[in-house]
Formats: structure tokens, C-alpha cells, sequence
């Protein structure tokens, strides 16, 4: 009963994980670039692959290694319509902090270091989103619900790693939860700035409005 309950958590977090990318990438398709961050989304992939391989040689969790597939293909292909190779500062800055967080730790410390370093680089990726909302005056690019989505996918992971006693991505995956949902409410304050900014000019202009 306990496995059963262990693996329906896993699998619920790989479903909702899905849709979260999956509204990401529908998103950008409709609504262009504007607020989406280079480097935030390169690190989604890098991470995701990071635990591919943690799921399959360390955890032995299926959830993990299918999560993680699932949701590559989504994150790449925002990555891919952000241009990388266009962009080099912000693709090595990527680069270098996935090396840093993720892969020097684990090469000292093993794939428990590791874990805990790809807990750091959950953060980090975060921030770019973070500065490019508070920087950007249009971010009609970024899905709201996709972050809200990522946090929920977050608390299912955490509640799976719990039951499973494997503490350090328990502990990665909580610590970048709460910063989803700020990434996620600060999407709707720039989608709601951008929309009243847009009523205002789209308002007609009456005579009585323009002094003679």
C-alpha cells in the first residue's frame, strides 16, 4: 500500500510536471518571446537531464526518469525559440552554473551532492525569470499557470521523495517550490499592468477630453 501510494504521488507529479511545460511552450507559440528568460529555461533542461540520470542509476525510480523525459522535449523547445546561439552570455552563464551547482559537486561528493547542488540550481534558475518580470514591461511570453502548475508538480515531488527517504532531492525540489509561486504571481501582475496599460491607450478620446 505504501509503494502503491509512493508511486501514484510520482506519477501524479509527472502528469501535472507535463502540463506545466506543455503551457509554457503553448503559450510562447501564441503569445511571442517578451518576458521569457534564456537562461532560466536552458537550466530546466540541463537540470532535467541531470535527473534522468539520477533517477536511473541512483534512485531506480521510473517516476523520475519518465518525469523528466516527458518534460525535456517542452523545455528544449522554449529554449530553442529563444534563440541560445544568439544570446552567448546568457547560454554560458547557464552553462557555467549547471557545471558549478551540479556536476563539480557531484564529481567531489557523489550523486547525493549532486542532488543537493541541482537544490541550488533549482533556485538560481529561477532568478533570471524573476529579474527579466521585474525588467520587462510587456511579459505577455510568460505563462502564469505554468509556474503556478510547477509549484503544484514541486509539492507532489517533495511528498514522493519523502516517502522514499531520499532526502537531498526532497529537499532541492522543496527548496524552489515557494519561488515558482512568486515567479507565477509576478507573471500576473505584469499580464494585468500590460492589459490596463492596453485598455488605456485602446480607450477613445472624447472632445470633451483635449483642451482647445
Amino acid at each position: 500500500m505504501r509503494y502503491s501510494l509512493t508511486a501514484t504521488l510520482g506519477w501524479l507529479a509527472v502528469a501535472v510536471g507535463a502540463l506545466s511545460f506543455f503551457a509554457q511552450y503553448r503559450r510562447l507559440v501564441k503569445m511571442g518571446l517578451d518576458g521569457v528568460s534564456l537562461s532560466t529555461w536552458l537550466l530546466f533542461g540541463l537540470n532535467g537531464g541531470l535527473w534522468i540520470f539520477y533517477g536511473a542509476l541512483y534512485a531506480h525510480s521510473t517516476e523520475v526518469v519518465v518525469g523528466s523525459l516527458v518534460c525535456l522535449p517542452f523545455q528544449f523547445a522554449v529554449v530553442m525559440r529563444l534563440s541560445p546561439w544568439r544570446h552567448y552570455r546568457a547560454t554560458l552563464g547557464a552553462l557555467g552554473v549547471f557545471v558549478g551547482c551540479c556536476l563539480m559537486p557531484g564529481f567531489f561528493g557523489g550523486w547525493q551532492a549532486c542532488a543537493y547542488g541541482a537544490g541550488v540550481a533549482m533556485i538560481l534558475l529561477r532568478l533570471p525569470q524573476l529579474f527579466e518580470l521585474t525588467r520587462s514591461k510587456n511579459a505577455s511570453g510568460v505563462s502564469s499557470i505554468s509556474w503556478f502548475v510547477v509549484a503544484a508538480s514541486t509539492g507532489l515531488w517533495v511528498l514522493y521523495f519523502g516517502a522514499l527517504h531520499l532526502w537531498a532531492p526532497m529537499a532541492a525540489y522543496a527548496s524552489s517550490g515557494l519561488l515558482s509561486v512568486v515567479v507565477g504571481i509576478m507573471a500576473v501582475w505584469r499580464h494585468h499592468q500590460h492589459h490596463s496599460q492596453t485598455t488605456f491607450n485602446a480607450s477613445p478620446v472624447f472632445l470633451g477630453d483635449v483642451s482647445s
